[in-house]
């Protein structure tokens, strides 16, 4: 065999020639199929094989800075590891070693199922005195570990609650509010109306109409004793003579007050009228805002005779503080009027 100079060798071994080998022999497929299949594990066992390697490697100490686990935990996975049983790395199963036993007998629980089978709807505690009156003495708090017993079991089957839906009466000339007319930009192109109940003091109702535009914040404010479509026909007529622009639109909920003869009224004075859909008050939220601002600083303020002509008056000076005095942050601490001034000058 010849042999080769140091400067050979080492020019051999960096061009990847010469360099120490091992002959390894193939496996047969017969032996093959029989070898045992490497087990999967879960994620979690996979990263404490992952910290388990790094810890052998260097160190229980920096495998727990890099994994951001603590030391003793490793430990323990270190004890737990095998290299040919990945699978101890697995979690463990949490259920307690000792775990409440049933301590009720067979007829206990056949007099509770009776009883509530007879009476679906009772809880633990009305069950707690039924059977106490028929000589059973339970815990009520032990009635109802029995019935979840029973419920897992499938012994006890609950029944099924029944929702009635109600037809939505019919609406001939409010639709729904079309997407790009929600956001107006013309002052009376939406104005946002609502009712607010009020008891100022036992025994005392009252309720306030709102309405609100959407571009100028401009404010309408009624009271009156009752919301019915009535006092509605009466507040739209008001609404449209105190408002300082021609009101083209209005947007309500699905009060009953905002039905009938209201909604009559808005197509004979060609007000398109916009309902909105159930459980939405977000979708009212100028005229909901205005409820909430006339809740504090008017009528938690107001000491006066309720009765409806003094109460009207001090709402509408409140309106008229709110429409020229109150500065508005949504209008950059403008009052309405005053916004609504420099709107029609910008035009002009």
């Amino acid at each position: 065999m010849t042999k080769h100079s140091k400067r050979n060798r080492r020019r051999m071994h960096q061009g990847g020639m010469g360099g120490g080998f091992r002959v390894v022999r193939r496996v047969p497929h017969r032996v093959q199929r029989g070898l045992p299949q490497a087990p999967s594990l879960s994620p979690e066992a996979q990263f404490r094989l992952l910290c388990v390697e790094h810890a052998a490697r260097s160190g229980v100490g920096d495998a727990s800075l890099a994994f951001a686990v603590p030391v003793s935990t490793i430990y323990r996975w270190l004890k737990r590891y095998r290299r040919d049983d990945l699978t101890r790395l697995e979690p463990r199963s949490r259920r307690p070693t000792r775990v409440r036993r049933a301590t009720w007998t067979a007829a206990q629980e056949q007099a509770v199922l009776a009883l509530r089978q007879q009476y679906p709807r009772m809880g633990k505690d009305k069950l707690h005195h039924l059977l106490k009156t028929r000589g059973t003495i339970l815990s009520a708090s032990m009635i109802g570990r029995m019935l979840g017993s029973l419920r897992r079991r499938s012994l006890l089957r609950e029944p099924r609650a029944v929702r009635v839906r109600r037809a939505r009466p019919p609406r001939p000339y409010a639709t729904r509010v079309p997407t790009d007319k929600r956001q107006p930009t013309e002052p009376g192109a939406l104005v946002q109306l609502d009712t607010m109940h009020l008891r100022p003091l036992p025994g005392v109702e009252r309720r306030q109409f709102t309405a609100i535009d959407v571009v100028s914040r401009c404010a309408v404010l009624g009271v009156r004793a009752s919301a019915t479509a009535g006092t509605a026909l009466a507040f739209l007529d008001e609404l449209i003579a105190r408002m300082p622009f021609p009101v083209q639109a209005l947007q309500v909920d699905g009060g009953a007050e905002f039905m009938a003869e209201f909604e009559q009224a808005c197509e004979d004075r060609r007000i398109t009228l916009y309902v909105l859909p159930p459980r939405s008050p977000k979708l009212n939220g100028r005229v909901e805002r205005l409820n909430g601002t006339a809740r504090r600083e008017f009528w938690e303020c107001y000491a006066e005779d309720l009765d409806l002509p003094t109460l009207q008056q001090a709402l509408h000076a409140w309106e008229e503080n709110y429409n020229t005095v109150r500065p508005h942050q949504a209008l950059g601490y403008a009052t309405p009027r005053r916004y609504l001034a420099s709107l029609d000058s910008h035009l002009s």
